[in-house]
């Protein structure tokens, strides 16, 4: 699909631009009883047609109008991925508005930055929790705020603000517009432009203020086309409306806004909202998804938790587990050496473990249906994805980022080499710098600028107009490219000595001991390390030896816990180097955390901010 073929002739007789609207809207006139979306009511999925879907973006469309949404003003919207979040950022598209999304865990520090930097008029704030976020930031700050949509009324009753909304009345104040302009959407619509700025994604700001990366039409176009309709990618083919996708990472993220919106009005498939993201893996069992993405720390997660139960079966199951994930690391091995194809033997290995433990095992993470999945936005161990790959669970690594749309490369069917981001997809321009070996791309996906900072986006991109990514890579036999780590992370020693700290740092993660590594090293001597433990799965440890604790400072000082972890560092420091060992290290005193500073909201580390908060920790190992 792509945006040429995609358009068709408008009533006026000119073409009309295809939009993620656009693309809803069709669905709706060709299979209005399918079911677009499910959520949890009461514990019971409530489903939503296509019909409907389209019938309440409609109406919230008609809705922006009356509120005076022109084409360019900004719509933000702050909440948990639910129904509204998709409805509310599809009518944003079809009124030629652009979308901002905030994620649920900004403080108000940032939620004024964001109000104030993208100059939205109209914001979602999902319930109190958010609207006392805008609140606590004064209107001086925000003036261009007109009105706040609300969707949860617990709490809000009785407070003092005009500009507040329920989003019910909201839908009623849309029906009115509707009648006495039927046709103002579909007008709106029919106007939109390929180059029209769609959507900001503001990025993580791991080293400064975060900036509102323009997305526009033909981004979105080319983005669906070459990530979404890719049939050589997922194995038995492109999504389709059988497929079924849990929605639970930030829908302002660019990575789960395509493999959940971008995906369900580009190829069809059910889009089912998890609970929180507290009740992912419940939910996953629940619905056993057929397409499934997740980014490094999911992964690292579900792996932990096959541990943990394994650890906590009987002496019986132990023993049959223990054989299972036995055979899961042998049969990965194996398809990794063949680009990820079976061999007779895998297949043979695949059988046995199948009744044994495989499918069980992949009925409780959720992923006994799962024909695809994938892993991006940041840095994975090779040996989660080796694990799963034994279990059979099909999970590819891609690469991309927000300022291309995320299309720069990704592993296909039969092609994989673990290791490695992927091929670049076909028909896109990607190159390695031979001076810095920074990864550089240029295709129609790639943004049109930052937000109000011409000159960030002059620093983006080359004089030949190539985006460069900041991240370093190196071909794998002519063909995948390799990560190496961002060009800024790369520490030099006082040696003089290169080493790249992302690789040390997820193989020390690849254990369920650990949630967060940090290697410090910049005109050091020697690497040393900065390591927060998991919580749960260290409490499990500590509890089966009768070690008691309180809270999670007090686990992580204990001699035992501080063992378990140099004997984590002394399997890690066998795979590298010498230069490039980790001499000493220090437990983490609390759980990171982004309103204190320490993460960004995609959970990213800021350095920066990490020397700052643990200045005297890291010295002390010096």
């Amino acid at each position: 699909m792509t945006l040429t073929e995609q358009s068709k002739p408008a009533a006026s007789g000119a073409i009309e631009v295809t939009t993620v609207a656009s693309l809803a809207r069709d669905w709706a006139a060709r299979t209005p009883n399918q079911i677009a979306m499910r959520e949890k009511d009461f514990g019971v999925w409530k489903e939503y047609t296509w019909g409907t879907t389209w019938d309440l973006i409609e109406t919230a469309a008609h809705g922006l109008l009356a509120l005076g949404v022109e084409p360019g003003d900004r719509v933000s919207i702050h909440a948990e991925d639910r129904p509204e979040w998709i409805i509310l950022d599809l009518a944003a598209v079809a009124v030629r508005g652009i979308t901002v999304g905030f994620y649920p865990t900004n403080p108000s520090a940032e939620v004024r930055y964001l109000l104030a930097d993208s100059g939205a008029c109209v914001h979602f704030a999902e319930d109190e929790e958010q609207y006392d976020k805008v609140e606590g930031v004064g209107r001086t700050a925000v003036p261009d705020v007109r009105s706040i949509i609300f969707v949860e009324p617990r709490g809000m009753v009785g407070k003092p603000d005009e500009r507040l909304l329920f989003w019910d009345n909201f839908l009623d104040l849309g029906r009115q517009h509707k009648a006495q302009h039927p046709t103002a959407v579909a007008d709106r619509m029919a106007a939109a432009r390929p180059d029209d700025v769609m959507t900001l994604v503001y990025t993580s700001g791991t080293t400064g203020p975060p900036k509102g990366a323009m997305l526009t039409n033909t981004n979105a176009a080319f983005c669906i086309d070459k990530i979404v309709n890719s049939g050589e990618r997922v194995p038995g083919g492109p999504p389709n409306p059988k497929d079924q996708i849990v929605t639970y990472l930030p829908l302002c993220h660019v990575a789960e806004r395509i493999f959940s919106t971008w995906t369900m009005v580009g190829a069809g498939p059910v889009l089912n909202f998890a609970e929180s993201i507290e009740t992912v893996n419940d939910n996953l069992r629940e619905v056993q998804p057929t397409i499934f993405f997740a980014v490094p720390r999911i992964w690292e997660k579900l792996h932990a938790l096959s541990l943990i139960r394994a650890n906590d079966a009987s002496w019986f199951k132990r023993k049959v587990l223990a054989i299972g994930l036995g055979l899961a690391k042998r049969i990965g091995r194996i398809k990794v050496a063949n680009d990820g194809n079976h061999t007779m033997q895998s297949r043979i290995l695949a059988a046995i473990g199948w009744v044994i433990i495989f499918r069980p095992m992949r009925e409780r993470l959720g992923l006994r249906r799962c024909r695809y999945a994938s892993s991006g936005a940041a840095a994975i161990a090779p040996e989660v994805l080796e694990f799963f790959i034994g279990l059979g669970v099909p999970v590819f690594e891609l690469y991309g980022m927000t300022e291309n749309a995320a299309v720069a490369t990704a592993n296909f069917v039969g092609r994989m080499k673990l290791g490695t981001v992927g091929e670049p997809y076909p028909g896109i321009g990607l190159r390695i710098a031979e001076d810095t070996g920074e990864i550089q791309v240029k295709h129609e996906g790639v943004f049109v600028g930052y937000w109000n900072k011409p000159d960030k986006t002059a620093e983006t991109m080359t004089d030949d107009g190539w985006l460069m990514t900041g991240d370093v890579g190196e071909w794998v036999d002519g063909t995948h490219v390799r990560i190496i780590d961002r060009i800024k992370h790369i520490i030099i020693t006082s040696g003089g000595k290169n080493i790249s700290p992302s690789e040390i740092e997820n193989s020390l993660k690849t254990s369920p001991y650990v949630n967060e590594a940090m290697v410090i090293g910049e005109g050091r001597k020697y690497l040393t390390a900065l390591i927060g433990i998991e919580l749960d799965t260290v409490g499990d440890w500590a509890l089966r030896r009768n070690l008691a604790y309180t809270t999670y400072r007090d686990l992580s000082e204990k001699p035992e816990v501080i063992e378990l972890i140099e004997l984590i560092v002394q399997a890690t420091n066998e795979k590298f180097a010498r230069v490039e060992n980790v001499r000493k290290f220090a437990l983490l005193p609390k759980q990171l955390d982004h309103e204190d500073g320490e993460l960004t909201a995609t959970q990213k580390l800021k350095r920066t901010a990490m020397l700052d908060t643990f200045g005297d920790l890291v010295e002390s190992l010096y």
